[in-house]
């Protein structure tokens, strides 16, 4: 298949599938942070950023290693992430058409070709079922092996002995709650991978919270205090309950109050000593409501930070969080601090100013035709 062609390939997979799955999703812009503005800098930072990016990664590591090595816990080389990385490329390339920019000449198509070659490998060596994402397997999202359910499965106990089900339901919430602000009014800070059947018939899905601490984040310097960077959870429900995880990491349930039905739990970090992810080890129930308090604590802080910063660094630290779906690929590859993750970079002068006047709504404009349109 010439380059062109497979190009397009891609392209219309992810045109389908993306109209629908923004059609679903809730736009709303929050009164406290300009969403919309800093998604479409991100988007142009990494249409014009990344291709030459993953060019460096993957002369370091093979995408298909890369996405092999995220099926562990505490690496965000995940569903949201992998998804990201060829969607937010091509809602750049279509900002960029709307504003009447050229952006398919030959070099562009090769730029592409890149991208999303790139992600359909890595997406493929990371489920490692034959398909790209959740929305080719009915929903399902389950990289975690043997390797991982076994230590995992090990810390489980009845759920009574966590505190019965208010007692998760409030863990759960709390640190969803804080990683929403954390990563600017984005839910990528919590992925969730399943259903994953156990042999008694339950089901189980597995919780990843990402990045509870310092990080990267220059902002993050309020979560000094949360005990851990990582954690993994547990949930094992009864039988009568069907689970969906779409790409994005986001559990869809029959019944919806799907903790109704939690009949176990557990609790662990994948936390190293280098920092980086190792092997997981268990977190005690007990320290459940330290680490709820820690984070809102940091939560309360990190409120105040924001309230204080003026539209211009909302955006720049929003626009970082996203550009920055591609660090955990680079941090794999081991070669995420030889590049520049500085945003605003190509987006400066008067593309800033328009992007930074942008105002809620979809980030992207409608269209007759299909969402992302095809080369040539």
């Amino acid at each position: 298949m010439e380059p062109t062609e497979e190009v397009n390939r891609i392209i219309a997979y992810h045109s389908a599938i993306t109209e629908v799955m923004n059609a679903e999703r809730t736009n709303l812009e929050s009164g406290l942070i300009p969403v919309s503005a800093y998604i479409v800098v991100a988007c142009l930072e990494s249409f014009w950023r990344w291709p030459a990016m993953i060019e460096a990664i993957e002369a370091a590591m093979p995408a298909e290693e890369i996405g092999r090595t995220g099926r562990r816990p505490g690496i965000q080389v995940n569903p949201v992430y992998l998804w990201s990385l060829a969607n937010f490329y091509l809602i750049g390339r279509k900002a960029l058409a709307s504003f009447g920019s050229p952006v398919d000449d030959d070099a562009g198509v090769e730029r592409t070709r890149r991208v999303l070659d790139f992600w359909e490998r890595a997406a493929l060596a990371f489920r490692g079922d034959g398909h790209r994402q959740a929305w080719d397997a009915g929903m399902a999202v389950t990289p975690y092996g043997p390797d991982v359910l076994a230590p995992l499965m090990a810390t489980v106990r009845p759920v009574a002995e966590a505190g019965g089900v208010d007692a998760v339901r409030r863990f759960s919430a709390s640190l969803m709650s804080y990683l929403f602000l954390l990563y600017f009014d984005t839910r990528v800070g919590t992925g969730d991978t399943g259903p994953y059947r156990l042999p008694d018939g339950r089901v189980l899905l597995v919780r990843d919270f990402y990045r509870l601490s310092t990080s990267d984040f220059w902002w993050s310097d309020v979560a000094s205090g949360v005990p851990y960077r990582n954690l993994t959870a547990a949930l094992v429900f009864d039988e009568d309950i069907e689970i969906r995880v779409d790409d994005w990491g986001t559990t869809r349930a029959e019944p919806a109050d799907y903790l109704e039905h939690l009949v176990g739990f557990g609790l662990c970090t994948s936390d190293s000593e280098g920092g980086g992810a190792g092997e997981l080890r268990p977190v005690p129930f007990a320290e459940m409501d330290d680490v709820i308090a820690a984070v809102r604590t940091a939560q309360s802080r990190h409120y105040r930070q924001v309230a204080a910063m003026d539209r211009a660094e909302k955006v720049r630290c929003g626009a970082y969080v996203y550009f920055t779906f591609l660090r955990p690929f680079a941090e794999t590859a081991g070669v995420a601090d030889a590049l520049d993750w500085t945003v605003p970079l190509a987006t400066v002068g008067p593309v800033w100013d328009l992007c930074l006047a942008i105002e809620g709504g979809d980030t992207s404009a409608p269209t007759d035709g299909p969402y992302f349109e095809p080369i040539g």
